[in-house]
């Protein structure tokens, strides 16, 4: 008999991660070696069970789930990596295959596709929630710069330009025009509105 597919779970929600664990653990040919509650306890987690697929969240404490990705391709390139998120938002899903993961799929996804999906992911495949592939497809590519991006995300708490200007060690005016710009870029009226339709479209 083949060994089963040996899988790590990594959400922030226990009762989430419970209810994977047992939906997966009915299939005979697949076994939860390890779950992680936060994006910063996967490599650890990694390196420790070796597994042969890792069930990422995209939002988790410590590390999100796309940076916990590129992470994991690093320190252990044979572990693939599916994304299983509450949050199918198209940017996501680009910047996920872009940090190494093999699949993207939505957390509602019924148990036996879900089965199905680590299997494909394990064999080598490709595997995209087909709805959100055509919407990223639509949504093109984030308009914001690398900088721009940075700024936004140190925007989203609301801190002033002050306090993102000494967070990222930039001038004052930098962050403004950083700011402007990327309010320019995502149509919005407001830094809090750019905040708003940079996260709708998965860009930070």
């Amino acid at each position: 008999m083949t060994s089963p597919i040996r899988l790590l779970l990594a959400d922030d929600q226990a009762l989430v991660r419970g209810a994977l664990s047992a939906l997966l653990g009915l299939e005979t040919d697949l076994e939860v070696v390890a779950e992680v509650g936060a994006g910063d306890a996967v490599v650890p987690a990694v390196l420790e069970h070796r597994p042969d697929v890792a069930l990422l969240d995209v939002e988790m404490p410590g590390l999100d789930g796309i940076s916990a990705t590129e992470a994991v391709k690093r320190a252990c390139p044979s572990t693939r990596v599916l994304i299983v998120t509450t949050f199918g938002r198209p940017g996501y899903l680009r910047r996920a295959l872009q940090a190494g993961a093999s699949g993207f799929v939505v957390k509602d996804t019924p148990a036996p596709q879900l089965a199905d999906a680590v299997r494909r992911v394990y064999a080598g495949l490709r595997v995209v929630d087909p709805n959100l592939a055509t919407d990223s497809l639509l949504a093109g590519e984030s308009p914001l710069t690398q900088r721009e991006t940075e700024v936004l995300r140190a925007a989203r708490d609301g801190s002033s330009v002050a306090a993102i200007a000494a967070k990222l060690f930039l001038s004052e005016g930098t962050v403004r025009n950083h700011l402007s710009a990327a309010i320019g870029k995502t149509g919005a009226a407001n830094r809090t509105e750019a905040v708003l339709t940079a996260e709708g479209n998965g860009w930070l």
